[in-house]
């Protein structure tokens, strides 16, 4: 059983982090501003490639296990990050299947959920950090829903693997997603279109019309 959250928690990189034994993990809660509550359970939402991001390597075999948990618990996975070797930090970012603001409280019940799977699993050898946060609002793109739930936004987009022209860096206006695909009309008013399997990063742009929809309650306020 991992150790309760206390007073010995230390603030790092925007999460707080708790102290623990050889062979167990820490639990990382997001330190953020705003309203907190009990969280609350959503309806199961089915795992298709429009709500599943892409990982590779010892990250799609985490994803495969955190992926169906968070859906039973009304949550939706946005990205797995595998972090250090020695003493590694799994870094899970996670939405509300239901569209809402997620919350600290809802962070916390994710830290436990997947902390014990994953303890039980036993996947992470060694000791190892779990960390729990939200997307943020200049939030990552790494589902075809995230391309057309945020179309009309400004995204910075790096490729892993070039497009034909040889071009890896790309700003523009999120078009939206279809068929493994990502549409982004460009600064000159040219549209290109990106293989999302490809992309190594894509980002949303902080502007102040992506702050005025984000602040909104429900997805379909986003355009």
């Amino acid at each position: 059983m991992a150790p309760p959250l206390d007073s010995r928690a230390a603030l790092r990189s925007g999460f707080l982090l708790a102290p623990h034994s050889e062979g167990a993990y820490m639990r990382g809660l997001p330190f953020t501003a705003g309203p907190t509550g009990v969280a609350q359970k959503a309806a199961c939402f089915a795992l298709t490639d429009e709500n599943t991001p892409h990982h590779t390597g010892f990250e799609a075999r985490l994803a495969e296990i955190i992926l169906p948990r968070l859906a039973e618990m009304g949550f939706a996975l946005v990205r797995i990050r595998m972090l250090g070797r020695e003493r590694p930090t799994v870094q899970i970012m996670a939405d509300r299947a239901d569209g809402n603001q997620i919350t600290i409280d809802d962070c916390e019940t994710i830290s436990h959920q997947i902390g014990a799977v994953l303890d039980v699993e036993d996947i992470v050898p060694g000791a190892w950090t779990l960390e729990v946060s939200s997307a943020g609002i200049d939030r990552p793109l790494t589902r075809p829903r995230d391309w057309n739930r945020f179309s009309g936004h400004l995204a910075k987009v790096d490729m892993a693997i070039p497009t034909l022209d040889g071009r890896r860096r790309f700003t523009g206006i999120v078009l939206g997603a279809a068929e493994g695909q990502g549409r982004l009309r460009l600064d000159d008013g040219t549209e290109v279109t990106l293989t999302l399997v490809d992309i190594k990063t894509a980002r949303l742009v902080l502007t102040d019309a992506l702050i005025e929809a984000t602040a909104k309650d429900t997805p379909s306020d986003l355009h």
